[in-house]
């Protein structure tokens, strides 16, 4: 479960400080697995803003996007669990990408969204109970050099390059977020509105909400890793 002192910043940005740097049960960067996937990462990279730019493509690169990996359980969220499987969708994914930074001593937070994702599949579609909203896509506020940035490490390039969508660039001076458009022209990602942000993981909030909102399929069906064949 999440810290009994998050904080929640429902508009704005909060103030950063210890507890944007401290490790949780989810972003449990003091595991050896995760402090060596980051460390490993960030190797030579000599600025604040360097690290998390070399640590978001790590992030965004090295562990698959799995539109069919969720499971309703506090444990296919934490940052661990991420680097062991190498495969996540798009919250634990950010939840890595908030860990990691943590642990390079850039303060970090859990961001939620409500996003339209105009790249589905009718199987996708299906377990999803036909829902055209994509509720609480996750990504990571980073701050750096003074200012918060947000960073969607979801995508990576070869799911991308199967999309024929550019893989989402990070240059940890502006946002990073899924493309809006195709290269083609047409509409991939719409941003409809933002959550907020969390000190940690609101791992009840957003179990209570999927259950409410998806049926159980979503999350209850035979886990199948994502393949070049597509979603």
């Amino acid at each position: 479960m999440a810290s009994p002192d998050q904080v929640f910043t429902p508009y704005g940005w909060p103030e950063p400080g210890p507890l944007y740097l401290s490790p949780t049960s989810f972003f449990d960067f003091d595991r050896p697995e995760v402090a060596d996937f980051v460390d490993e990462a960030a190797a030579g990279a000599t600025t604040p803003r360097d690290q998390a730019v070399r640590l978001f493509l790590a992030v965004r690169d090295q562990v698959r996007y799995e539109a069919y990996g969720m499971r309703m359980t506090p444990e296919c969220f934490r940052a661990s669990t991420v680097v062991r499987e190498r495969g996540a969708f798009c919250i634990p994914k950010a939840v890595l990408l908030v860990a990691g930074a943590r642990r390079l001593g850039i303060p970090a937070a859990l961001g939620l969204s409500d996003v339209v994702n105009h790249f589905s599949t009718p199987r996708l579609q299906q377990i999803m109970g036909h829902r055209e909203v994509f509720m609480h896509h996750g990504w990571a506020a980073l701050h750096i050099e003074g200012r918060w940035v947000k960073a969607v490490p979801a995508f990576n390039k070869e799911l991308c390059a199967l999309m024929r969508v550019p893989p989402t660039d990070f240059d940890g001076v502006h946002d990073a977020v899924l493309q809006q458009y195709k290269e083609d022209g047409s509409v991939h990602m719409e941003y409809l509105r933002d959550h907020g942000v969390w000190s940690d993981v609101p791992y009840p909030r957003i179990e209570d909400d999927w259950r409410g909102y998806y049926p159980s399929s979503l999350w209850d069906g035979e886990r199948d890793p994502l393949d070049v064949k597509g979603l």
